[in-house]
């Protein structure tokens, strides 16, 4: 049990929703009408996020060990060569699970899976790492449009550039300590309600806001920051 609730702290996993609500508004926007189809995208997120966050860990446990040596990793909650194994395995897993919609979205997948690998090596005094950041969420909606069979229309290009620009501040300020972190990222959740809104898919907008709020009171119990 021990060693669960600190993989679930290593993951934050209470981001997870911000995730589902990035998929459920690119499916709309791409005309998705196959509800095992968007399952299969929603695992495929989940796990490419999943292992992105526990490889940050990796990355960065030596400078978790002077400044965050409670996190998982400095304090011995979980062993090193374990959390390789599993972020390593989640990224696979991801990247498979989004190959069978064919070549497009495989090709998504690689790119949003070395985003993720490009940021958590590298954001650490890299003056790009937002545009990493913000170039991983966008991903997730271009990955979920293509495997749903659409192409890479306007509109959604266009919500996953305001993504891309939203995730580009959030983490700008939180480089700096300089805003509640833990609310704007629960807020993604509320720019794919607006997403979902726009495309005329109120339930869709609804279920949005509903992964803000779970966001809110996932936090805290594990912070997403």
């Amino acid at each position: 049990m021990i060693a669960m609730m600190a993989f679930v702290k290593l993951a934050r996993v209470s981001n997870l929703p911000t995730i589902w609500s990035n998929v459920i508004a690119a499916w709309v926007l791409a005309g998705g009408v196959s509800p095992s189809s968007l399952a299969v995208i929603l695992v495929a997120m989940s796990s490419l996020y999943t292992g992105g966050m526990i490889l940050n860990d990796v990355f960065d446990r030596e400078i978790d060990a002077r400044e965050r040596p409670e996190r998982p990793l400095p304090s011995g909650a979980v062993a090193p060569q374990m959390a390789i194994a599993a972020g390593g395995g989640f990224l696979f897993a991801g990247v498979l699970l989004l190959s069978r919609f064919g070549i497009e979205s495989t090709i998504a997948a690689v790119a949003l899976a070395g985003c993720i690998l490009i940021y958590d090596a590298w954001h650490k005094g890299n003056p790009a790492s937002p545009l990493v950041m913000g170039m991983c969420r966008a991903l997730v909606y271009v990955g979920t449009a293509l495997a749903a069979g659409s192409i890479l229309s306007a509109p959604i290009l266009g919500a996953a550039l305001a993504l891309l620009l939203y995730v580009v501040a959030l983490t700008y300020l939180a480089k700096r300590n300089a805003a509640p972190i833990g609310l704007l990222i629960a807020a993604i959740a509320l720019l794919d309600a607006a997403v979902a809104i726009g495309a005329g898919h109120p339930v869709a907008a609804a279920i949005c806001v509903g992964c803000f709020g779970l966001t809110l009171a996932l936090q805290r119990a594990v912070p997403g920051t």
